[in-house]
């Protein structure tokens, strides 16, 4: 099983960057471009990656009492996912995102993922600044 985790602090509320992320109508957003999230009936949702071209059927979930997101494919359990938002006071964030990949044919690699990690965090934390921005 190969595990990746990255962390990031926003310049926003917890429930503002909660909001932000959990909204699966706004999941492009942030997440690596060339992932594709189509709700279904949730917490069901079909994922297309561009990668490989095909799409998944998986799970997405938020848990607002907890200020967690988690995800991951429907079936057999190959790759899992979540999102966890923690305020840390004046008025900024932790947001900690963490992948699981219990099928290695999922894992595309650690400079890949990290990368993409990385990525998505500083677009979340570009759409929450712009969230913010848009309320002040």
């Amino acid at each position: 099983m190969s595990e990746y985790e990255r962390s990031r602090t926003m310049p926003a509320l917890s429930e503002h960057v909660f909001d932000q992320a959990g909204d699966v109508n706004w999941l492009g957003s942030w997440l690596p471009q060339e992932l594709h999230v189509r709700a279904e009936r949730l917490p069901a949702v079909t994922v297309h990656e561009d990668r490989t071209g095909q799409d998944e059927p998986a799970l997405f979930r938020t848990r607002a009492d907890e200020m967690r997101l988690e995800w991951g494919t429907r079936e057999g359990g190959a790759y899992t996912g979540w999102l966890q938002v923690a305020g840390t006071g004046a008025g900024a964030s932790e947001v900690t995102v963490h992948l699981s990949f219990a099928d290695e044919r999922h894992d595309p690699g650690e400079e890949v993922v990290l990368t993409a990690l990385e990525r998505s965090l500083e677009r979340l934390e570009e759409q929450v600044r712009l969230r913010v921005e848009d309320a002040g």
